[in-house]
Formats: C-alpha cells, sequence, structure tokens
C-alpha cells in the first residue's frame, strides 16, 4: 500500500486495541471501507524520525523501565493538523499500517478475490470494481473479508478461501470466487466458485476442528512486521471475525509516579539502618529498634509500629525478586498522612473513614493527582495473554529488540480504598468461600495448559482475596459512571492484591485519561465521607440483584467463558479498557453472598458484605 493517510488513531488506542499488530478499520475520503494491521516498532523509526529515544515525543518512568528491562518510551508519534487552507508536511510523524486481509468482496456482485485482481486508484487506498463502477455510472468500492485466521501466537494469516470449497477435478481455480448470503447465519452464507460452480456454505468456519480437518497449519506470518514469516509454528490456527475482540488482546505494564524509590524510613534511620539489616534474627532486628532506633526517632509512631514498619520494610526488600511495582505505590497510597506536595505527580487526600464502613473498610484516600505511564510490551490473539512479562508467550511488536517501548502518560485522579484485614483474613478462609475461588482457579490453570502446556503457570493465584476485591472494584466503577456522569470506559481499575506478608488488599479507581475527562475533580469528590458512605452501600447493593437472575447467580451467564463466577454483562462486567483482566474472575457471591446465606451463622455464608447494614434486598 502507498502511503496514503487513512485517519486518526488517539494516542491512548495505539499502547491498548490499536496497538502494532492490531487491525484497524478506517474510511477513506471516498467513504470506502479500508482494513489495516498496524505495523510493528522497526517502521515507527522509518516514519516518525529521529528513530529510538532520539525522538523528542519519549517519556521517563525508572521504575517501569527497569522491570521491563527499556531505558525510555516513545510517545506513539502525533502531530497538529494545519489551518484550513495549508498543506500538511509531508516530512510529519506517521503512524505506520499494511493492508490486510487483502481477500476483498463486491457488494454489488459478490465477487471475492484478491486485491491485485481488484481496480486501484492512485491517491485512493480503497479499491473498486472496475464491471459494477461502469454498469452502475459510479465508482463501486470493494470491502474487507469478515473472515481471518490467527493462532494463539500471534500470527495472522488469510482465510483459506479457495481451499474452503472442493474444487472440480478439472477447476484450474483461476476463476473468481463468489461470497452471497442466501440465508440466515452462517449458514446461509454460501462460497462458490465462478469456474467449476462447486460451493459451500461457511457454516462451520468458527469450529476449532475445521482448519485441521482441512489440513491447514499456520505459516507463521506476520504483516505488522518486516522480513520473512516465523517458521515453525507448531500452533493450530482457528478462524476469527476481522473485528472480534479475540482477534487482539494488548500485553501491557503500567506504574505510578511516585516519589523516589529510597524509602523514608530508611532516609529517616540513616546510619543506624545497616544496624537493622545485618540482625541476625527478627527478634535481634526488633531489639535493634527498641535500643537503638526509637531514642532517636522523631516520628510519632510508638515502638510496636516503628517495629511493624521495620518488617513490612525488610519483608519487602527480601521479596524484590517478585519485581512488583504495586507495593511502592501501596505503601505511598496507605499513608496516615496527606502528602499534597505540588510537585509530586501523586497527590493524596487522607479521608477519615465513615463509622458506618468501619469493619469493612480500613483506608480511604483521595487522589487529587495521578500520573500512569502505560507501556505496551506485545499482544496475543486468540486468548488473553497470561504469564506476565517475561513469560515468553506474546507476540513481539518490532522484528529486532529495541531499548524503548510504546507508552503514554495520562493523568488522572481517583479513590483509593482498602478492606479491614481483621475482617478479611476471616472471611478468606471460610468454606464456601474457598471452595469457589479455588474453583476458578484450577479452571484458570487448566485452561493456561491447555493452550500453553503443561509447564505453564499463571501469572498469580486466583484468591478469594483477589475476587472480592476485582469484583467490588467493577461494582464501584458503574456505580461511579452513574453518580459522577463519567463515561464507564473512561474509569480504570487497578487492584493491590497480595496475600503473602506484609500483603496488600486494595483498589484504586481512577480516570487517568489523554483528555480532560480524568480531571475534572468529580471523582475526587466522590470520596468525601459524607459521599464514599453512600456510593458504597449503593454499589453493594446494586449488586445484589442482576437482570440474568437466577441463572446468573447460579453461573449460568457464565458459563460461555468459565472463568467467572456469578458474573455477565448486565450486572458486574466492565469495558475491556477499563478491567486489568479482560473481565475474568468475577463473581457477586464473594461479594453480597448467596441466596440462602442469611439463615446460616455468620462465619458460614459467602459474602464479605453479607452483613453491609442498608444493602439488603
Amino acid at each position: 500500500m502507498s502511503h496514503d493517510k487513512l485517519g486518526r488513531v488517539r494516542r491512548s488506542q495505539v499502547v491498548m486495541t490499536h496497538g502494532p499488530g492490531a487491525i484497524i478499520d478506517f474510511r477513506s475520503s471516498s467513504g470506502a471501507p479500508v482494513s489495516v494491521v498496524a505495523a510493528g516498532l522497526d517502521q515507527w523509526d522509518e516514519l516518525a524520525k529521529p528513530a529510538g529515544l532520539m525522538n523528542p515525543q519519549r517519556v521517563h518512568e525508572p521504575r517501569l523501565e527497569a522491570k521491563l528491562g527499556v531505558n525510555g518510551f516513545r510517545l506513539p508519534p502525533a502531530t497538529e493538523e494545519p489551518p484550513p487552507g495549508i498543506e500538511a508536511d509531508p516530512a510529519r510523524p506517521l503512524l505506520p499500517a499494511v493492508r490486510f486481509p487483502e481477500w476483498l468482496t463486491c457488494p454489488a456482485c459478490n465477487l471475492i478475490q484478491p486485491l491485485r485482481r481488484w481496480k486501484e486508484q492512485p491517491g485512493d487506498p480503497a479499491p473498486y470494481c472496475r464491471r459494477c463502477s461502469d454498469e452502475q455510472g459510479g465508482r463501486v468500492h470493494v470491502v474487507p473479508v469478515r473472515f481471518v485466521m490467527a493462532c494463539s501466537r500471534g500470527h495472522l494469516d488469510e482465510f483459506p478461501w479457495t481451499r474452503w470449497i472442493e474444487h472440480a477435478p478439472t477447476c484450474a481455480q483461476s476463476r473468481p470466487l463468489k461470497l452471497e448470503g442466501v440465508g440466515a447465519g452462517l449458514k446461509g452464507l454460501v462460497l462458490s466458485c465462478t469456474g467449476c460452480g462447486a460451493r459451500r456454505s461457511m457454516d462451520g468456519a468458527f469450529s476449532p476442528h475445521t482448519l485441521r480437518d482441512l489440513e491447514i497449519r499456520c505459516d507463521g506470518r506476520r504483516p505488522w512486521l518486516p522480513g520473512r514469516p516465523e517458521w515453525g509454528c507448531r500452533e493450530q490456527p482457528v478462524v476469527v471475525q476481522r473485528g472480534a475482540s479475540n482477534t487482539y488482546f494488548p500485553a501491557m505494564e503500567s506504574a505510578l509516579s511516585i516519589p523516589p524509590w529510597l524509602d523514608d524510613l530508611e532516609t529517616a534511620i540513616g546510619e543506624y539502618w545497616a544496624h537493622v539489616t545485618s540482625a541476625a534474627t527478627p527478634q535481634d532486628r526488633d531489639e535493634v529498634v527498641r535500643l537503638v532506633i526509637k531514642p532517636v526517632w522523631e516520628g510519632p509512631e510508638t515502638l510496636e509500629q516503628l517495629q511493624q514498619l521495620v518488617r513490612e520494610r525488610i519483608e519487602r526488600l527480601a521479596a524484590g525478586a517478585k519485581d512488583n511495582l504495586r507495593f511502592e505505590e501501596y505503601r505511598y497510597l496507605t499513608s496516615e498522612a496527606d502528602l499534597l506536595d505540588e510537585t509530586s505527580e501523586l497527590s493524596l487526600r487522607v479521608e477519615p473513614l465513615p463509622a458506618g464502613l468501619v469493619g469493612f473498610f480500613q483506608h480511604a484516600t483521595q487522589v487529587t493527582r495521578l500520573r500512569e505511564v502505560r507501556a505496551l510490551y506485545g499482544f496475543s490473539r486468540v486468548h488473553p495473554p497470561s504469564g506476565g512479562f517475561g513469560s515468553g508467550r506474546v507476540a513481539d511488536i518490532s522484528a529486532a529488540k529495541k531499548r524503548w517501548l510504546p507508552a503514554v502518560e495520562v493523568r488522572g485522579e481517583g479513590i483509593f480504598l482498602t478492606l479491614d484485614k481483621a475482617r478479611l483474613a476471616s472471611w478468606e478462609v471460610r468454606p464456601t468461600v474457598v471452595a469457589r475461588a479455588a474453583a476458578l482457579d484450577q479452571k484458570h490453570r487448566a485452561d493456561l495448559k491447555a493452550r500453553m502446556g503443561d509447564d505453564a503457570e499463571p501469572e498469580y493465584p486466583i484468591t478469594p482475596r483477589f475476587i472480592l476485591i476485582h469484583t467490588l472494584a467493577h461494582a464501584l466503577m458503574g456505580e461511579l459512571s452513574l453518580e459522577c456522569g463519567y463515561s464507564t470506559s473512561s474509569l480504570r481499575e487497578r487492584l493491590y492484591v497480595e496475600a503473602d506478608s506484609p500483603g496488600m488488599c486494595g483498589v484504586l479507581i481512577y480516570t487517568a485519561a489523554p483528555d480532560a475527562d480524568g480531571t475534572l475533580g468529580g471523582l475526587v469528590r466522590q470520596g468525601r465521607g459524607e459521599r464514599l458512605e453512600p456510593l458504597l452501600r449503593a454499589a453493594v447493593g446494586t449488586s445484589r440483584w442482576c437482570a440474568s437472575d437466577p441463572l446468573c447467580m447460579s453461573g449460568v451467564s457464565s458459563l460461555s467463558d468459565g472463568l467467572n463466577g456469578a458474573a455477565c454483562h448486565a450486572c458486574a462486567m466492565a469495558p475491556e479498557t477499563s478491567c486489568e483482566t479482560f473481565n475474568r474472575f468475577l463473581d457477586r457471591a464473594l461479594l453480597i453472598g448467596l441466596p440462602g446465606d442469611a439463615v446460616l451463622p455468620a462465619d458460614q455464608r459467602t459474602g464479605f458484605f453479607d452483613s453491609f447494614a442498608g444493602t439488603e434486598a
């Protein structure tokens, strides 16, 4: 395809749904549909110079760079549109793309054939059917086909149109094919050869065994990258719709900008920190704190609080191999005092917890300002990525490894909440709770092994704590979209969950977005005490019913995915851009309980918020 301008893509989309390797639909200047696949980072350097991190459109986030093993991040190319009447600079940076699929069909005569057999007009990226255009006296543009092939390693190829039908032995297969709709559904969509007359409906095209029966294997094609295909792929390709969500799952890492990594505790203790780290046992460490640190400590903490701070700091250092960016953020977000420094990228106002929330929640914070950097390091198709960064289970976004990745920086505001640790600890060991979480965890592990092999391990276990906080986050986003006027897709969740000591049990709901929508103050206002309690009660109360009940509560509505409990699109699910786990691992039952729980003793009920006053159905 020549370098024709197709349209605009928001920067945030380039590291999410429209990143390298994603299929994107545009409209040409004539209004005709054009389908392309976003090109990889190698082409970025060609069309958006200077190359690499010499490009001025870049950002930095040290903690995220260290985890991803890069020296920095590049923003997707962006330029300002020239005023009317002024011609755009031909050297302006552009985001490259390659036409895909190359098979197109005429909406008038129903012929379907590769691009080379259609007529093209220089300067117009949309080809057209010459015969139909002559007959109708106007240009009849052909449209991209609906079906393509993909495999779980990210490869992408054309649907095997010619092999789909069984041609007559004497057919030279040089004549065009025809794709006609003669009835409803795939069964009514018939592919035929205009040469020999062979016909076959598209019924069964999406069956996982169809391509295997035709002995069609993956050729390792990567149209978004230059060079040869990735030969030797052993994955069985499947048929997907061109615009379906399972054609592209971005693999991203993100980090909030927090004050320098050097911990305030170490700074305050200064030279005495070496005595703490050299202690042989935890008991010796507590004694060092009592005898050496506490006498010179100027903070308001008691001896027990100071010893606990030191324990958590040592545990975090020992757990450094986990490479968990979120623990540092969690420590900062759970500050007991306001952090309103105007020079900081993360500004907090601690909100006194309303009396009605005590016993269920432990900490509430208004995040008045935040900066998040989101980086794209790969993607997957057919199934969401699993295993996290470094697992090797994602497709490449560049042919040659680079010392930078595409990213966006976004600013916004939010509300941060933590659950009551004592109640959480007693709730997450209840037999019914453990059983429901274990069922999802086993399904998740079995799904991973079926797709990735017996050695595949999940990035994190699916625990009762994780499911509870995740479902609460979705309930909060739904209620906040009603209270604040934000669209649900402009809200995002950031989960802080870890059962191992020192543990995390929090959630940040925020509006980090590249536009002004995320900084209007509406979300932070909902974090005030007088608004927070009614908000949380409404969110939990709304979760007590679903339009699909009783099927949803019994899990029937989730059978198509299998990685949810009582959750469906009518209740708990959110836009995929808002959810960190692609709408998986949700269960309203762990939030509000099961029907019939009211007759059980309190310690046998399923819902964490089963006695949250004012939310009963």
